[in-house]
């Protein structure tokens, strides 16, 4: 393989510029986080709001300590970030599954695009309720309502994307006799990897919600279930550092699927 030629004057004008944009996007984040926190510290410190309606960074952090102390705080976000993951992984490969099989049948899609239209459209949580009778009060029931949130969502998308791929490259294709599994594994599953990544991005937060709900409904651990039992007792606190914990979980699982789509688009274009 030959030696890459040296980068001019411009292109490395170029690349320190992207990279300077890139350290003060950055920076601007964290100091926007940073003074987010620093301003809620300080109006609970001067009274400018109620701590104990509001609570503060400070008593979140001492909430976090006693919950880590009592040894508490593993085992609810586990349990969380358990059922979270598996909704999640099933929501993303059954959903692409029932893509596939559609797009394999016109007919089939044809029969059931009304009624994906018709889930697609019915609030999920309005299910909880039968889901515990049907399933009981136990984690069966909250993955379960992650995976309806996320199911019918990736189905439409997955589709979608599916039968937007060009027309030129499935006619080229056909005119080799290329079977329905040729077309699928070499034409349509590599066009769509950006639209397959997208609906990842898409669960990750269809699955929070449906963990969280389904934790609401019927749960003995978990953030969910410490957010609702801090707001029955009224330790806000609690409420606030469970929920601040949930926006962490939630915003590193994203970042994992944002650099899942880097790899997988690497590997794409190579």
């Amino acid at each position: 393989m030959p030696p890459s030629s040296p980068a001019s004057p411009q292109q490395e004008a170029y690349l320190h510029g992207l990279r300077v944009h890139h350290r003060r996007v950055i920076y601007a984040r964290l100091g926007l986080l940073v003074g987010f926190f620093a301003l809620w510290e300080l109006a609970a410190f001067l009274g400018w709001i109620d701590p104990f309606i509001a609570s503060s960074p400070s008593r979140m952090m001492r909430t976090l300590y006693d919950l880590v102390a009592q040894g508490q705080l593993w085992h609810h976000l586990y349990t969380t970030l358990y059922e979270t993951v598996i909704g999640f992984v099933l929501g993303t490969v059954l959903g692409t599954a029932i893509a596939i099989a559609l797009w394999w049948s016109a007919t089939l899609s044809e029969i059931l695009e009304p009624y994906l239209v018709v889930l697609n459209a019915l609030p999920k949580t309005a299910l909880g309720p039968v889901l515990i009778v049907w399933m009981g009060a136990g984690t069966q029931a909250i993955i379960t309502m992650a995976l309806l949130v996320s199911l019918v969502v990736t189905i439409l998308n997955v589709l979608n994307g599916f039968l937007s791929v060009d027309s030129n490259k499935i006619m080229l294709m056909r005119t080799f006799n290329a079977s329905r599994g040729q077309l699928l594994r070499k034409v349509v599953l590599p066009a769509n990897v950006p639209v397959i990544i997208s609906a990842l991005k898409i669960n990750v937060g269809m699955s929070w919600v449906g963990v969280i709900v389904g934790e609401f409904l019927v749960s003995t651990a978990g953030l969910g279930y410490l957010i609702v039992y801090g707001g029955q007792v009224f330790k806000l606190d609690l409420v606030m550092a469970s929920t601040l914990l949930l926006a962490i979980a939630a915003a590193l699982m994203y970042y994992g699927v944002a650099l899942l789509e880097k790899k997988a688009l690497a590997m794409r274009n190579n």
